[in-house]
């Protein structure tokens, strides 16, 4: 790639991409900017220039990663629907059996959120606007009687807390929840959540 002349918004992108791929591939802790250069060809120093450090590419590309699911994510919650039907497919969607971000990827960032202050500010933003997206929805549905919650804020984190907790099981221990039951906790909280039973839930 080095013969394209990429514009500095392309040329980071590219570089987002190929660090979210060797992070994936050999973890936060062990990639380095030499890994990132050499997959795409380029130079240790091109990359230092866009991003000046390791740290800061590392927290570039865990949001970069993330954009495209929060992308998503509004739109499910955006839906021409019933609210209830828009939070189902939301949680679902955002569940380690849906599509949503490669939880291998999140395990990681989170770990090394640890020690990386760069790294924790950006995780913890975006953790904040997930909340925030599925917390809004519920106050909507609350608000024109669909279901009851008195807390949507905390129900939001509570759901979320969930599915993390329910992510990091299936990643890091295999068959220690099958797919299927973690489904059903999740739509089984959801219908706790608003006050519903799990027939209003299927129903919808």
């Amino acid at each position: 790639m080095t013969g394209v002349r990429l514009s500095v918004a392309e040329r980071r992108a590219e570089l987002l991409a190929a660090t979210v791929e060797q992070i994936e591939a050999r973890g936060v802790t062990a990639v380095r900017i030499a890994d990132v250069a050499a997959s795409l060809g380029v130079s240790n120093a091109l990359v230092l220039y866009h991003f000046s450090s390791k740290e800061r590419l590392v927290a570039a590309a865990f949001e970069h990663a993330a954009q495209a699911d929060l992308a998503r994510l509004r739109g499910i919650l955006t839906r021409r629907t019933s609210a209830l039907r828009r939070l189902r497919a939301a949680v679902r969607w955002y569940a380690p059996t849906g599509q949503a971000k490669g939880w291998r990827l999140w395990i990681e960032g989170w770990s090394a959120a640890l020690r990386e202050p760069a790294l924790r500010a950006v995780t913890r933003d975006l953790d904040q606007q997930w909340k925030a997206a599925l917390a809004e929805v519920i106050e909507q549905g609350t608000a024109t009687g669909e279901f009851r919650c008195a807390d949507p804020k905390g129900a939001a984190l509570r759901l979320t807390a969930l599915l993390d907790g329910l992510a990091v099981q299936m990643t890091a221990y295999d068959g220690a929840v099958s797919r299927a039951r973690t489904r059903a906790w999740a739509d089984a909280a959801l219908a706790r959540e608003l006050g519903l039973s799990e027939d209003d839930l299927r129903a919808a």
